[in-house]
């Protein structure tokens, strides 16, 4: 299943929340060196109910705009 993710990096809290079909996801940890990235997908898993290796970056690593694959057989 693949989920369009809209990133809010530096946020003062983490949060997740549905707008339509895309996931917002607000990180505390800043766009430097795939750390904003990792913090979102660990967001994704939870939010999605799967193990963190059941989520993968299919585009847009240097992009707000993010879509994951996530393999919901793989649950928790």
């Amino acid at each position: 299943m693949l989920v369009t993710v809209r990133v809010h990096p530096r946020a003062s809290r983490a949060r997740t929340r549905w707008q339509g079909e895309v996931l917002e996801v607000w990180v505390n940890a800043p766009p430097v060196e795939g750390a904003a990235n990792q913090a979102v997908l660990e967001a994704v898993a939870k939010e999605m109910g799967v193990r963190t290796s059941a989520v993968s970056l299919r585009s847009g690593a240097r992009s707000r705009t993010k879509i994951f694959d996530v393999k919901r057989d793989a649950g928790r």
